[in-house]
């Protein structure tokens, strides 16, 4: 078993990350550990469950990252029965730690295995913060006492190492080749694109830029690869490293191989094909001219999507990304309809406010998801303009820089721990101040 652990700030970012999943069908809720019930059938909702964490918050001294958000990944090859998921989750909060903290279960089912999602708080009820020194090697021992106590399959060292969390890199973090090391090398074996652009759209997700390098020496001519890592404004920062410093796998002749094997690949997954073009024309439908809705919209079905404007302002390109499936298109690819050009005659001239999106399964945060243990969840507000490149991108997913927002109000929001996610599906419901102490348990799908 492998546990994911991430830190943030934003409660409603990971809350509401969740709820998009029990909304999808991708998840249910366990139960909740100290958690005010709602009353009678009523299901849970972001702005519900937020009240069982708010007096920890407020109460918060000086934790910068109060939130916790742990993924806990049992082999494809375990199968564990709902009271099974329950036992393990209980135990493992109580082994790092969290017993007596309010956190909430989620059990996801969206990326072909069942695996679980807790959510909860690391400051006590006085605002001091919960220890995590030697978080990660704590972790890992208890997962070694887990397998053994429910007869799961170990997880190897090359798996612990591999099913970290992908974190955006931080060119001011320090160790720019580990960093960019950690990120090319999945997503070169892992991710499907067809194209070098497809490849460039979602490397930019992390903060890295990838270029083609051709040339002449010695009389011999070369063609091949650097990377870069870039700010958040999409502008290269640091020197370039060469694809050699990755490994064969993130070259040329390795990425072409892996492009090709994509593309039969998705001729026996048309109906992931199909479903990516059904879900991006209805939120087309949904949101008409309104980009911020479109992004939203594509959002909820886990959909990234990567505009490229020039700086006239027109969008010439347009990529979308699957983060559930690791697949990547270019919208021409998935037919005329999701063109640059039709875009550009939706959204043309729409800027504003760059604001925080919402996390992804598989970067969990990343969010996640920056460095070891922070939330991929949330990147400080800025005005967007040009750096000067003669492209900008734009990204509306998760983890990315710019899901775009030109509401004064959704700014406000997006910076409150406690303010309603603007465009949320969870209604507000009235809820009794009184906090129930006692653990309990809510089985089976909370729609």
């Amino acid at each position: 078993m492998i546990a994911k652990i991430s830190h943030g700030s934003s409660l409603y970012g990971v809350l509401s990350y969740n709820q998009l999943k029990v909304d999808g069908y991708h998840a249910d809720v366990l139960f909740g550990n100290r958690i005010i019930e709602p009353q009678g059938d009523a299901p849970y909702t972001v702005e519900y469950l937020s009240r069982s964490f708010e007096d920890y918050l407020t109460a918060n001294r000086k934790t910068e990252k109060p939130i916790l958000h742990i993924s806990l990944n049992p082999d494809p090859k375990d199968s564990l029965n709902e009271e099974q998921f329950i036992s393990l989750a209980e135990e493992y909060m109580r082994c790092m730690g969290f017993g007596d903290q309010p956190y909430i279960v989620y059990r996801h089912n969206d990326i072909g295995r069942e695996h679980l999602h807790v959510v909860s708080v690391r400051v006590d009820e006085t605002g001091r913060a919960i220890s995590d020194s030697y978080e990660h090697e704590r972790s890992m021992a208890v997962c070694r006492e887990l397998e053994q106590q429910f007869s799961l399959t170990p997880a190897t060292k090359k798996e612990w190492k591999e099913g970290l969390p992908l974190s955006p890199v931080d060119y001011k973090g320090g160790n720019l080749k580990g960093q960019l090391a950690g990120v090319i090398r999945p997503l070169a074996r892992e991710w499907h694109f067809q194209t070098l652009g497809e490849y460039r759209a979602v490397l930019s997700l992390y903060g890295i830029s990838v270029d083609e390098v051709k040339g002449e020496y010695g009389g011999r001519e070369y063609h091949g690869l650097s990377y870069s890592a870039t700010d958040r404004e999409g502008n290269k920062v640091g020197k370039p490293f060469k694809s050699s410093t990755f490994g064969k796998e993130a070259g040329s002749d390795a990425l072409e191989k892996r492009m090709q094997a994509s593309a039969t690949w998705m001729k026996k997954h048309k109906g992931i094909v199909t479903d990516i073009a059904t879900c991006i024309a209805a939120a087309m439908r949904i949101a008409g001219h309104d980009r911020t809705l479109f992004e939203r919209e594509l959002m909820r079905q886990g959909i990234g999507v990567v505009f490229r404007i020039n700086d006239a302002g027109r969008i010439y390109g347009v990529t979308f990304i699957n983060h559930a499936d690791k697949t990547v298109f270019n919208g021409s690819r998935l037919g005329k309809e999701f063109s640059a050009n039709m875009f550009n005659d939706l959204f043309a001239g729409q800027d504003g406010m760059r604001v925080p999106g919402l996390p992804v399964e598989e970067v969990f945060p990343p969010t996640a998801c920056r460095e070891q243990g922070e939330s991929p969840y949330e990147y400080p507000a800025r005005q967007s303009g040009h750096s000067g490149a003669p492209e900008r991108q734009e990204y509306g997913m998760d983890n990315s820089p710019g899901h775009k927002d030109n509401s004064a109000d959704s700014m406000a929001n997006a910076l409150n721990l406690f303010a309603p996610v603007s465009g949320s599906t969870s209604g507000d419901q009235p809820v009794p101040r009184q906090r129930k102490r006692k653990k309990k348990r809510r089985y089976g799908r909370q729609q």
